[in-house]
């Protein structure tokens, strides 16, 4: 049995969008990298570049080595070990999607040194079995928008991009806040105004974007289940969606459990992302933006 060596390419993603609560993300265009070399001899050497590095366990912890063993586990390969390259440029513990991009990219390279063993609804399912909810890992994986659901307990997915020019203004505060902490002040039950209330909206936003009509998602981002119970976690937050707005936006939300903010507009990104920042700053807290495209490919080889 000969090693093999695979390079995966993998997008961050947003999730959410405001009152998608965990059915909806999207690929951006920021990228985490995988080099995978599988050994046959039981050892682990675990290299990592970039974002986050100094944070992320080098041993059997590793969330890509954890989803690599539990793939050649689930195949019956006689590979024992790795030799794992990781460059990142995904902001870690952001809510840019880190953990799904780890996920997948640790499953979809050692699926390909297994030739392929296992389809991509395959993975699919694997990864979201592992992460818990599908809206971070179906764009990372598939790319562009998407929407997830279990339908007649069945994992699908749909993906597709709006035929209109769509920015992201991703606005990254410096400080860490955990999907655990962030999911804590969640309430079980909600009123049922407010989930009608998000099912329009998220219903509004589908059909924006797949009838090419932007005008109409002013105000379809506005969300009742999860940002009014974590705006206490992030200071400034309803600060800086105002800021966004203000400044041409035609949305702004928490990206994933948070804490980064995204706006999204199809023009204005760099005065958006400045007044952003701007509005941060005032509640103390130091703050970077850029301006991210949708990533149309997903995971891939490279």
């Amino acid at each position: 049995m000969s090693s093999k060596t695979v390079k995966v390419k993998v997008p961050g993603t947003t999730a959410n969008c405001g009152p998608g609560f965990d059915v909806m993300g999207i690929a951006c265009s920021i990228y985490n990298e995988l080099e995978l070399t599988l050994l046959e001899e039981n050892k682990l050497i675990i290299e990592i570049y970039g974002d986050g590095a100094e944070n992320i366990p080098k041993d059997s912890k590793n969330m890509v080595w954890r989803c690599i063993k539990q793939l050649l586990d689930k195949a019956g390969a006689n590979y024992k070990g790795a030799h794992i390259k990781m460059t990142n440029n995904v902001p870690l513990s952001r809510g840019l999607g880190s953990s799904a991009t780890a996920i997948v990219a640790g499953l979809v390279a050692a699926n390909a040194c297994l030739d392929n063993k296992y389809s991509v609804q395959e993975i699919f399912e694997m990864a979201t079995k592992i992460e818990g909810h599908p809206d971070n890992v179906a764009p990372a994986l598939f790319g562009g928008i998407t929407i997830s659901a279990f339908l007649d307990g069945k994992l699908k997915h749909i993906s597709f991009v709006p035929e209109f020019p769509l920015k992201m203004v991703v606005a990254i505060p410096d400080f860490y806040l955990s999907t655990k902490k962030a999911r804590s002040v969640l309430k079980q039950n909600v009123p049922l105004k407010d989930a009608i209330f998000n099912i329009g909206h998220i219903a509004m936003i589908i059909g924006a974007f797949s009838q090419s009509k932007p005008d109409i998602l002013k105000g379809a981002f506005d969300d009742r289940l999860h940002q009014p119970y974590r705006a206490d976690l992030i200071p400034g937050m309803c600060d800086v969606f105002e800021a966004a707005d203000k400044n041409g936006a035609l949305g702004t939300v928490l990206s994933g459990a948070g804490p980064t903010l995204i706006a999204y507009t199809a023009e204005n990104g760099e005065a958006i992302g400045q007044a952003m920042v701007q509005a941060f700053a005032k509640h103390d807290v130091k703050a970077r933006y850029m301006v991210l495209d949708i990533d149309r490919e997903g995971a891939k080889i490279i």
